[in-house]
């Protein structure tokens, strides 16, 4: 008979001596390597296991896998296939002590500065943003708020959330150019544009289109500050995840939703969404969860669950890969190791070196803020008579891999993450250069 949570728990000692996931975490432990010194950069990009041809400046869209997590995907992988149902029932259904998807969540919550139990683990920064906007009680007449500047994912997921609620959408525009775009300014455009009908309100922390980083902090606190309703706060916050030092259970959001396979280097197809217990509390889950017990029991006993919804009963259940999201760990404890103020003092100095050098040539328009208050890890530009595309095929004809914004005004970008070091942001410049003559 299979062993359920409910029923594990609930097992005689002798039986839960057998099953006990101690043998299978010290098997994986040591099939995994000690962490490695990542006290220099040279030794942090010693890591990845990048083509050395080509210099790599998009590795925000999605990571290579960094040593410590491929042998931790491979780690786990080698378990599951060699006893799949003990792994995966011990991993998954063990104590709180020893549950797998419960020591991502402890990881994930000390980098954010919160709590394990408010973080909901999801595949994607997408899923993450359905999963918020579809579960909000919205009703008819209610209008959510986003700004021109979101990605798709955002819009379609506020769009098909307002269309099965019978509330509205409707989006502004926070600046005119990102480039020269204020706190003072973004904040005034923000508070202007809510109306009598908003009661949530969408924002992107780092834009993916021209890099600017929104000052969500100051932006949060003028939401509390102004008169009115209280409207819910919703970021999307893919690219400020791994590559600023911030505190996102401080930032004055209630929903902060992010994939983590980006700027933070977690296993493809990983992602999380963080709310405090009063804010999920609101929701209401989508699909059946396999984390949440109350939900399970409710089930059983022909009942809905009488507890306040929680991060694990919104974590979409159903069997995933569960070697890359137990290994999502392993992401976080680098970045831990590696310390998130000098992780992002080191983006930062890169990208003011991309952003000086880009400045000074003739020919090219920066759309990103010099500002490193107002950007992050993007750098978005134009080369005049060239089009964005065309840049890009330009520069991977001599080895440079950047990338274009996927938006209806589209600019090129190049990203100087961990990977890169000065001389390679200075071959990319000196790139542009070439292809701007």
């Amino acid at each position: 008979m299979p062993v359920t949570r409910r029923g594990f728990l609930a097992a005689p000692a002798a039986l839960t001596a057998t099953l006990l996931p101690t043998g299978l975490l010290a098997a994986l432990n040591a099939q995994i390597p000690a962490p490695p010194d990542l006290s220099s950069w040279e030794a942090v990009r010693a890591q990845f296991a990048l083509d050395p041809a080509y210099l790599h400046f998009a590795s925000f869209f999605i990571a290579s896998h960094p040593a410590p997590v491929a042998a931790a995907i491979d780690g786990y992988r080698r378990l599951i296939d060699r006893n799949p149902f003990l792994v995966v029932e011990q991993g998954l259904f063990e104590t709180a002590e020893q549950n797998l998807p419960l020591q991502v969540q402890t990881e994930i919550a000390d980098y954010l500065g919160a709590r394990a139990q408010d973080v909901c683990l999801t595949g994607n920064t997408t899923t993450g943003l359905a999963l918020v906007y579809q579960g909000l009680p919205l009703q008819p007449g209610d209008e959510v708020l986003c700004t021109t500047h979101d990605h798709y994912s955002h819009h379609e997921s506020i769009r098909l959330a307002t269309e099965r609620a019978g509330a509205s959408m409707r989006k502004i525009s926070l600046f005119d150019d990102a480039a020269t775009a204020t706190t003072d300014a973004l904040i005034a455009a923000m508070l202007k544009g809510i109306g009598p009908k908003t009661r949530v309100l969408g924002m992107t922390w780092v834009h993916s289109s021209s890099g600017i980083r929104l000052p969500i902090r100051e932006m949060a606190a003028a939401l509390r500050a102004r008169s009115g309703p209280p409207l819910l706060l919703v970021v999307d916050g893919v690219h400020g995840l791994g590559s600023t030092d911030e505190t996102v259970a401080t930032m004055g959001c209630d929903y902060f939703c992010a994939g983590t396979h980006k700027w933070m280097f977690a296993p493809r197809g990983t992602g999380l969404v963080w709310a405090n217990a009063g804010n999920w509390a609101r929701l209401r889950p989508l699909i059946p969860s396999f984390s949440d017990e109350d939900q399970y029991v409710a089930w059983e006993r022909h009942s809905a669950p009488t507890s306040p919804n929680n991060a694990n009963r919104m974590s979409p259940g159903g069997f995933h890969a569960y070697e890359h999201q137990w290994a999502t760990a392993a992401a976080f404890r680098m970045h831990r190791q590696m310390g998130r103020a000098r992780v992002a003092a080191r983006i930062r100095s890169l990208n003011e070196q991309c952003k000086a050098g880009l400045a000074a040539i003739p020919r090219v328009r920066l759309h990103t803020p010099m500002s490193a208050d107002l950007s992050a890890g993007l750098v978005s530009f134009e080369v005049d008579g060239i089009s964005p595309p065309e840049v890009v095929k330009r520069l991977l004809a001599r080895n440079v891999i950047a990338s274009t914004s996927p938006y209806a005004i589209s600019y090129a970008r190049l990203a100087p993450s961990l990977v890169n070091s000065p001389e390679e942001v200075e071959r990319a410049v000196r790139a542009v250069r070439e292809i701007s003559m």
